[in-house]
């Protein structure tokens, strides 16, 4: 059972950030990364600080820039999403929006992760977005994926408790776009589509779109359908 009452001794004890912890990319909290940074530089979720301690200098990607950050501008949702570059030597917090944070270590390997569940890489980590060429994808919100590759460490964020899924080739999988969290790099989806008339009427995304993963490997998908294009009313 959760605990509904603290002294003020008891929420700095369990609240406090861990000082022996001095990992590049650590776990400070289930939805807080603490990234310890000396002299190095990452990119992170634009808007995804909290807090810092030191001289941490920031760099917003602009919709003009080379890379990650600018691509992402224009690939997801209404109010736009961008990284940012944080340099300089100190402790930098980073969250969004209570989502909790997975740290994965590549070691000359590549992922697949969803635009919009990427929170951080290291400067080591080469990023490449990639696009389901499908109006179908499109409408389903799950046109974009970001490619990580190389060696170092990146975050990425979920909605709840995420489940890993094997794929085989006797055994494909399907997913809703917007619960999909990432997948291995041998994996490329296609769209598949279920498009009938009652399929637009009180159904999600999921229900008339699905992710279709065949081969081998693995799909991550969390408990939530994440809409990343707003709708305007």
């Amino acid at each position: 059972m959760e605990k509904r009452e603290y002294t003020l001794n008891e929420l700095i004890q369990e609240s406090a950030e861990n000082p022996n912890e001095n990992d590049f990319f650590e776990l400070e909290k289930p939805a807080m990364l603490e990234v310890n940074l000396k002299n190095q530089k990452i990119m992170a979720k634009a808007g995804s600080m909290v807090a810092y301690i030191g001289n941490v200098d920031f760099k917003r990607e602009g919709l003009l820039s080379k890379g990650l950050g600018g691509l992402l501008k224009k690939a997801i949702s209404g109010e736009g999403t961008s990284l940012m570059h944080a340099a300089g030597t100190g402790k930098l917090y980073l969250a969004d929006e209570g989502k909790k944070v997975k740290i994965i270590k590549l070691q000359n390997e590549s992922i697949f992760v969803n635009g919009n569940d990427v929170l951080a890489l290291e400067d080591t980590i080469k990023n490449e977005i990639k696009m389901l060429k499908s109006v179908a994808g499109m409408m389903s919100g799950g046109l974009f994926q970001v490619k990580l590759s190389g060696r170092g460490y990146i975050a990425i964020t979920t909605h709840g408790e995420p489940i890993l899924l094997r794929v085989s080739a006797n055994q494909p999988v399907y997913t809703d776009p917007n619960a999909t969290v990432a997948w291995s790099e041998n994996l490329s989806p296609n769209i598949k589509t279920n498009l009938t008339f009652g399929s637009f009427i009180g159904r999600g995304s999921g229900e008339s779109f699905q992710l279709e993963f065949f081969g081998e490997g693995w799909v991550l998908v969390q408990p939530y359908e994440e809409v990343k294009y707003a709708q305007k009313s």
